[in-house]
C-alpha cells in the first residue's frame, strides 16, 4: 500500500474501487481501505492512528462497571458526554444556508437545524437526519458537516434534530422528538420549500435506530411519510439477544494483521461493554428492550418498510446485527442495499474530512436518495 494518499485520492480511490461480494448471506457493496492490496482484515491507517493515540492516553468512554444496577444520579453523564464527538472539517465546495428552528412537539420545544444549497429556489426533498451518542450524547454540531455535504451532493434540504437525551428524558423522549419532527417536516413541507412526497431519514448509531424506528411508526400508524431510510451503522439490537438467523461471535471479525489486533478488540469490545450503560440510561428498566421500537431486529412484521441502504463498518460490534437486520427485510420484500467500509471502527460518521471514508459515504447516501426520488 502506497505510503501515504492525499485525502482527495483516498475519495476517488473509494469510489472506484468498490466491489460487490455475496457474504454472510448478503450481497454487499465493500469498500476496501484507499490503495491497499487486501480487501479486508486490516485497519485503516487513520482508524490505527486514532486508536493508538486513545490507546495511550487512556481515551475513549470512561469504564463504567455494573451499570445496569447503578442508580442514575451515580452514572457519570456530563463525562461520558464530553468524550463523544470529534472535531471534523468542512469539505463541501459551493454555499450552504442554514437556518434555525424550535418547532413545536408533543412534549414541548424541538430545536431543528435545516441545511440547503444556496443556489436552490426549488422545493427540495427533505432528509432527516439524527445525531448518534447512545442515546445520552452527542449533538447537532457534530454531525453539521456531514449534514453540509449531504446536502450539496443530494441537492436536498437536510434537517438536523436536536431531540432529547436520556437518562433527564428516557425512552421514549428521544424517539418522539424524532418523529413529531418527520410529521412536523411533512405538514410544514412549504414553509421549508420541502416536497412533502420526498421524505427521507438518515442517521449513525442511536440516530440510525431513531431512523428506522420512525420509519417503523410511520408504516404501522399508516402515515407513509418516510419515503426511503439511510442506516449508519444502526444499533438494532440493543436487547443482545440472538435471533434465528442472529448470533453475534468475536470470530466473525477477520484480523489478517495481527499487529492490529489490540487495537480491533478493544474498538469492539468497548462498543459491546457500554450496552449495559446504554440500557440503563435509556430504558431505566421500563421498557423491555426487545420492544421493537428499541431493537427493531425483533420486531415481528418488517414488510412494507421504506427501500433501505445500511451502511457498516468493518470492525464494528454493530455490524453483525446489522447484516441480519438487512436480511430480515430483504425476506420481507423491502429493497436493501448495504455498503460495509472495511477498516473502519464504530462512530466513523464523526470524523469527515480527516477520514475520506465518511466524505464517500455521505457521497453514497446523496447518491441512492438522489436516484430514488428520480425514479419514484
Amino acid at each position: 500500500m502506497k505510503d501515504l494518499w492525499t485525502y482527495d485520492q483516498c475519495v476517488q480511490l473509494l469510489h472506484d474501487e468498490t466491489r460487490t461480494e455475496i457474504r454472510n448471506g448478503l450481497n454487499m457493496l465493500i469498500k476496501k481501505v484507499p490503495g491497499s492490496d487486501t480487501n479486508k482484515g486490516v485497519l485503516d491507517p487513520r482508524v490505527r492512528a486514532v486508536l493508538q493515540e486513545q490507546l495511550l492516553s487512556g481515551g475513549g468512554l470512561p469504564e463504567v462497571t455494573g451499570a445496569e444496577h447503578m442508580e442514575i444520579e451515580d452514572i457519570p453523564i456530563a463525562q461520558l458526554r464530553a468524550q463523544m464527538g470529534c472535531p471534523n472539517k468542512d469539505v463541501t465546495r459551493t454555499r450552504i444556508q442554514t437556518r434555525d428552528l424550535d418547532i413545536n412537539g408533543q412534549n414541548g420545544t424541538i430545536p431543528i437545524r435545516i441545511y440547503r444549497p444556496e443556489t436552490s429556489r426549488n422545493r427540495l426533498p427533505g432528509i432527516l437526519f439524527f445525531h448518534g451518542g447512545g442515546f445520552m450524547g452527542g449533538t447537532v454540531g457534530v454531525i453539521e458537516n456531514s449534514c453540509k455535504i449531504l446536502a450539496e451532493k443530494a441537492n436536498a434540504a437536510v434537517i438536523a434534530v436536536d431531540y432529547r437525551l436520556a437518562p433527564e428524558h428516557p425512552f421514549p423522549a428521544g424517539m418522539t422528538d424524532c418523529f413529531d419532527t418527520v410529521e412536523w417536516v411533512f405538514h410544514n413541507a412549504s414553509q421549508i420549500d420541502v416536497n412533502p412526497e420526498q421524505i427521507a431519514v438518515t442517521g449513525d448509531s442511536a440516530g440510525g435506530n431513531y431512523s428506522t424506528v420512525c420509519a417503523l411508526k410511520d408504516r404501522d400508524l399508516g402515515k407513509r411519510i418516510i419515503k426511503y431510510q439511510a442506516l449508519i451503522y444502526p444499533s438494532v439490537n440493543l436487547a443482545e439477544i440472538d435471533t434465528d438467523d442472529h448470533a453475534w461471535h468475536i470470530e466473525e471479525y477477520t484480523i489478517n494483521n495481527h499487529e492490529h489486533r489490540e487495537l480491533i478488540l478493544a474498538s469492539i469490545y468497548g462498543l459491546k461493554d457500554s450496552l449495559p450503560l446504554v440500557r440503563r440510561v435509556y430504558l431505566q428498566g421500563k421498557t423491555s428492550p426487545r420492544d421493537p421500537y428499541v431493537s427493531p431486529l425483533h420486531a415481528v412484521d418488517l414488510s412494507d418498510m421504506p427501500e433501505t441502504l445500511i451502511i457498516t463498518a468493518e470492525y464494528d460490534k454493530f455490524r453483525l446485527e446489522c447484516e441480519a437486520y438487512a436480511r430480515r427485510l430483504i425476506r420481507s420484500g423491502v429493497k436493501t442495499q448495504l455498503i460495509q467500509y472495511n477498516g473502519m471502527d464504530h462512530g466513523f460518521i464523526d470524523k469527515i474530512g480527516i477520514y475520506p471514508q465518511v466524505e464517500d459515504c455521505m457521497n453514497e447516501i446523496a447518491r441512492h436518495i438522489t436516484r430514488f426520488f428520480s425514479c419514484a
